[in-house]
């Protein structure tokens, strides 16, 4: 749905930072929603999640079509990517540069996000307050922070940035939307999230090992390898991470 919204919003005549509200706007509605019913109604928050994904997926559709006359697709209209940056100097060094210096400006707002939200959650009161909520609610009950507005909160940056990830799907790594565009990015990112530990630049170099996966599975297309098998790989890749990880952990606590 975030990415619809951003989709859409390219086609007015409006800037570039107020089409990256628009994803963040829907990001916040879906966390909020979510919250209604995982905090307030007690609802499952895997049932809750599914349901609202399934939801989303078909507003999103129905939504495309009403809007530009297409079945879950905004192809046939014109719509400019967000632009990339060419870093100075960087940009000239080889390989190097190829690497850093070229890429979406959503993607280097990503990069300064880590930093942003490493200092947001170890320095500042909310952030601080945020995280005692998530290790231990009751503890931070019996010292008198109010639990659940903590937890909206935190579900209300989780909006932000999906709506983020949203519009760079449509604003960014292709300049359209689709129905199913994500496809099953969601689950890489909380695989991602469970092996940096909630810490978010290791959440970042767990990001980067499944970026490359992607980047292999484009590369490999042109052998003529079957589409098919080649899809596969970023999420065989996380499986196969997801494993080792699980394995160290299970290591450590034994050793505990």
């Amino acid at each position: 749905m975030k990415t619809l919204k951003a989709a859409v919003a390219k086609y007015n005549s409006i800037s570039l930072i107020l089409r990256i509200l628009v994803g963040l706007a829907v990001g916040v509605v879906l966390a909020f929603v979510f919250g209604y019913f995982t905090l307030i109604l007690n609802t499952n928050p895997v049932l809750a999640g599914i349901a609202l994904n399934t939801l989303s997926g078909g507003l999103t559709v129905f939504t495309t079509y009403y809007l530009t006359g297409n079945k879950g697709s905004t192809q046939s209209l014109k719509s400019p990517v967000m632009p990339e940056i060419k870093i100075p100097l960087i940009k000239d060094i080889p390989v190097l540069g190829a690497i850093i210096s070229g890429h979406n400006v959503l993607t280097y707002l990503g990069l300064i996000l880590v930093i942003v939200l490493t200092v947001f959650f170890w320095k500042t009161t909310v952030g601080l307050r945020i995280r005692a909520v998530g290790e231990n609610e009751n503890a931070a009950k019996s010292v008198g922070l109010n639990v659940m507005k903590y937890k909206y909160i935190a579900l209300l940056v989780a909006g932000c940035l999906a709506g983020i990830g949203g519009a760079y799907m449509s604003m960014g790594y292709v300049s359209f939307f689709s129905r199913d565009m994500i496809a099953g990015r969601g689950w890489i990112g909380m695989a991602a999230e469970s092996m940096g530990l909630g810490i978010p630049w290791k959440i970042a170099c767990s990001v980067l090992i499944f970026g490359m996966a992607d980047s292999l599975a484009v590369r490999l297309q042109m052998l003529n390898l079957p589409s098919q098998l080649i899809q596969t790989i970023p999420y065989v890749v996380t499986m196969i991470a997801i494993g080792i990880y699980s394995k160290r952990s299970m290591s450590g606590k034994k050793k505990n």
